[in-house]
């Protein structure tokens, strides 16, 4: 007789079934770190400004009001609804884990760098330090006047004016002797670049292209910009920092017409990090894959140095500078110093830096004064004044023109540069870019142009802070409502 094996049947769980019992839904446990109290604990203004930013409580308001026929709360509301759902941030600080016992001269630190951000430090490099215009932007033209192959551009500003002018002749001459001259320009940044300037470059055959402009189909990120600003010479020869292509970024800081800025020249492999997100934008941008060694050459070493270039961007889903800048911080044992025109920290990066302070870290900011260009960057700055000071910070104010550098130095051994301003718009919203390195005669360097600009400044006491004026508080009130845009 023939035995038929009947298969137990086993009923597939629904699409809408957990498959996971209840007690095991949340995490096991929570992340913990080295003390028991995260930072970064919002306050209730923080709350509230998340709530505002809530597009669902916009299309609850919405709905409301379609029922009722009040159409003019409708369409406000829908309108809301909209803006905040496409403006507000995808990414957010760090709460756990910002508690280190590594300091930044340990081999751990460099570490713990790479790890966290996924960018490697690489050896033979060269850097060289470039203050004012009068200085970086000589050089910038030699190097593209030096040109054989090929010259990249990837920029968030590039105006109409005496400076884009000399840049677009010199890099049309070049693109006329056969030299593959690509521009990425920001399509809000560099709107005003004008027609002379385009005229220049269409004739002498250089590519262009706009990245990111504001078409229906991009709607949803019309918010993601790159601020970056990248020259790559021959992919050999590379240039960052905080300067674009303007006129104002010429002279040396003379008066508020001349901005105060610093960039870095590099030689050596730690370039093709810089050519990398050029690469991907415009591939993002254009659809042409930029590569070969026109782009990529195999680098030759050009010095001793170890350098990390980090490169930034929304679209990872969390901010490598925000876990550069935060780190850094946390494993400080004697001195941080920053310049950074637009200086909107966090809750949880004062907390990091209150930490500091009561582990005798001396920590001193330089921010824009009076002359910033970003009215609210400034206000969002200034209210945030009382806490800065409350946690151990010396805050001083640039006051004789718009300061515009970011740079970072810790306990004399570790230094960063880059495009990445200290606020929400850079983290969450901007793709940057960075160089750090460890080089004690570079952060000297760094340290007494710091100490010089010092000279510039006027200090910010908890005095000086209060006696602001009751409008002005209450400007500050109302821009902190777009803290996390800015």
């Amino acid at each position: 007789m023939k035995v038929r094996r009947i298969r137990a049947y086993r009923r597939r769980p629904s699409v809408l079934q957990r498959p996971v019992p209840r007690r095991w839904r949340t995490r096991l446990l929570p992340p913990v770190a080295r003390t028991p109290q995260p930072k970064g604990l919002p306050t209730s203004w923080l709350r509230l400004r998340r709530l505002l930013w809530a597009w669902w409580v916009w299309a609850a308001v919405a709905v409301w009001a379609l029922t009722d026929t009040r159409w003019s709360w409708f369409i406000g509301a829908t309108a809301a609804a909209i803006v905040t759902h496409l403006g507000a941030p995808r990414e957010r600080a760090p709460v756990y884990g910002l508690d280190h016992d590594v300091a930044v001269e340990e081999p751990e630190f460099l570490e713990n760098v790479v790890g966290l951000t996924g960018f490697a430090f690489v050896g033979g490099n060269r850097v060289d330090l470039l203050h004012n215009g009068d200085a970086f932007y000589p050089a910038m033209l030699d190097a593209i006047a030096s040109a054989r192959i090929s010259v990249t551009i990837e920029t968030y500003i590039y105006w109409h004016g005496a400076v884009g002018v000399t840049f677009a002749r010199a890099l049309a001459d070049r693109a006329r002797v056969g030299v593959a001259v690509k521009i990425l320009l920001d399509a809000i940044g560099s709107a005003t670049i004008g027609d002379e300037i385009l005229q220049i470059l269409e004739d002498g055959g250089c590519q262009l292209a706009w990245f990111n402009p504001l078409r229906w189909q991009t709607v949803g990120s019309f918010n993601y910009r790159t601020h970056r600003k990248t020259l790559v010479v021959d992919g050999t020869v590379g240039f960052t920092g905080g300067a674009g292509l303007a006129d104002h970024w010429a002279g040396h800081a003379q008066d508020p017409a001349h901005w105060r800025d610093t960039q870095v020249r590099l030689e050596g492999p730690a370039v093709t990090p810089l050519q990398t997100g050029f690469a991907q934008n415009w591939l993002q941008t254009t659809g042409e894959v930029v590569c070969g060694p026109c782009f990529f050459p195999d680098v030759p070493r050009r010095g001793t140095l170890v350098v990390q270039t980090l490169l930034s961007s929304p679209s990872t889903g969390t901010s490598a500078a925000r876990l550069l800048y935060y780190l850094s911080i946390t494993c400080a044992q004697r001195t941080i110093e920053i310049a950074n025109p637009y200086f909107v920290p966090d809750k949880a990066a004062i907390d990091a830096f209150r930490d500091a302070h009561r582990r005798g870290v001396r920590i001193r900011i330089m921010v824009a004064g009076r002359h910033n260009d970003n009215w609210l960057a400034r206000q969002n700055s200034v209210r945030l004044y009382g806490s800065l000071l409350d946690a151990g910070i010396e805050l001083y104010e640039f006051t004789r023109t718009m300061l515009h550098q970011k740079t970072m130095t810790v306990d004399g051994q570790w230094a960063t540069i880059g495009t990445t301003n200290f606020d929400a718009r850079s983290f969450s919203f901007n793709q940057e870019s960075n160089v750090s390195f460890v080089d004690p005669e570079l952060i000297v360097e760094l340290d007494r142009a710091f100490e010089k600009d010092l000279r510039a400044c006027e200090r910010v006491t908890h005095e000086s802070w209060r006696r602001r004026a009751w409008w002005q508080r209450l400007t500050e009130l109302g821009a902190s409502v777009f803290q996390e845009q800015t």
